[in-house]
């Protein structure tokens, strides 16, 4: 998302500032940063009340000017929505399709295109055991309640809690939802890599490790493999069989 925001300013000759919680990955800061991003670190808990937040968002006194919401925004939900058009053009049935969920503008993109075009289809959630808002919510019969949150590799996806607007939107298209510890989806990233020659960031691991678990069902399965900017010291880790910070 910050690094189609840096492009699409750049081609325009608008600057853009990238607002960044303080766990963001090294890889993506140096992808916006080389589109001419500027890079600006807040807190992990100040970068999520600006997302939650509607009309006033707090992001310190040097950022100005007009704010994209990176989950909330109708067109870019629109924008993922194209995911699941381009599913439904290229494969004949689909049993299930696996998205991770960061703020839900991804997964509710997906789900809108998929229940208009291909409404048997299962949406299934994929989120890391150090934040599932969804999986917890769905065990409260659909009702949102805060979920502890531990930053970690997979900093794509997990938080604390569900924006409000994002899971009303969501809550009836998604079937299910999972959560996947860190350490199998370490183990996802790893062998991506090692069999299909893909490298994904964390949060891109999290379908296919709900997959490979079995708990999506059996049938033609669709992974969003989300994104592969993961840092190389991560990435390091990870191959020599360990789970990074």
């Amino acid at each position: 998302m910050a690094q189609g925001v840096a492009w699409m300013a750049r081609e325009l000759g608008v600057p853009a500032t990238i607002v960044v919680p303080d766990n963001a990955s090294a890889g993506k800061l140096a992808a916006v940063e080389r589109l001419g991003g500027r890079i600006v670190r807040v807190p992990w808990e100040q970068w999520w009340a600006a997302v939650e937040a509607d009309e006033e968002r707090d992001l310190g006194s040097d950022v100005e000017g007009f704010f994209v919401h990176p989950v909330q925004d109708p067109p870019v939900m629109a924008g993922n929505g194209t995911i699941g058009l381009e599913l439904v053009d290229q494969l004949d049935e689909i049993d299930a399709v696996v998205i991770p969920w960061g703020g839900g503008g991804l997964s509710t993109g997906i789900a809108s295109a998929l229940h208009a075009l291909r409404p048997d289809t299962k949406v299934y959630i994929s989120e890391p055991e150090t934040g599932a808002p969804v999986t917890a919510a769905l065990a409260n019969d659909g009702v949102p309640i805060p979920v502890d949150f531990t930053p970690s590799f997979v900093d794509g996806a997990g938080s604390a809690g569900l924006l409000p607007k994002m899971w009303a939107h969501a809550q009836p298209l998604v079937d299910s939802s999972f959560a996947i510890s860190l350490e199998d989806t370490a183990k996802t990233v790893r062998l991506l890599l090692e069999r299909a020659r893909i490298v994904a960031e964390g949060a891109a691991a999290l379908p296919v490790a709900a997959a490979l678990s079995g708990r999506a069902g059996g049938g033609r399965i669709v992974c969003i493999v989300s994104g592969g900017n993961i840092d190389g010291a991560r990435l390091a880790a990870i191959l020599d069989g360990r789970v990074p910070d």
